[in-house]
């Protein structure tokens, strides 16, 4: 079975419709299935590993959101199935984000490091 790489880059993607980010439904879905899949969290995207986030009372117009996206669990979710989730460190602090506004368990790494991380993996997805 090959070890799986996902980059998730494009942050949000879907979670007005689904309540959640396909891709890391995704991850879910195929690590229960078995796959040695990680994650790669990077741009924008590093903010899925922000504890505490809520989306609740968001509306457009009318339209209230009655289930809203949970993505820090998720990832949570992630990291305690075993899940391997990374995330860019520049990333993280171009957008204020520190170690303690990280979920516990997600792995800092730096984008000088990138290329060593990616050569682990048989397949890389890039989101």
């Amino acid at each position: 079975m090959p070890k799986i790489l996902n980059i998730v880059e494009t942050a949000y993607r879907a979670t007005l419709e689904e309540q959640d980010d396909t891709i890391l439904w995704l991850t879910h879905a195929l690590k229960n299935s078995g796959a040695d899949i990680s994650i790669l969290l990077r741009a924008n995207a590093v903010n899925y590993a922000a504890k505490g986030q809520d989306a609740s009372g968001l509306a457009f117009g009318n339209m209230t959101l009655t289930h809203p996206p949970e993505i820090d669990k998720d990832v949570a979710k992630m990291v305690e199935k075993g899940v391997p989730v990374y995330l860019v460190e520049e990333d993280a602090e171009e957008r204020g984000l520190s170690g303690a506004d990280l979920i516990p368990g997600a792995k800092k790494i730096k984008r000088k490091e990138l290329p060593e991380l990616i050569d682990q993996y048989d397949q890389v997805w890039h989101w």
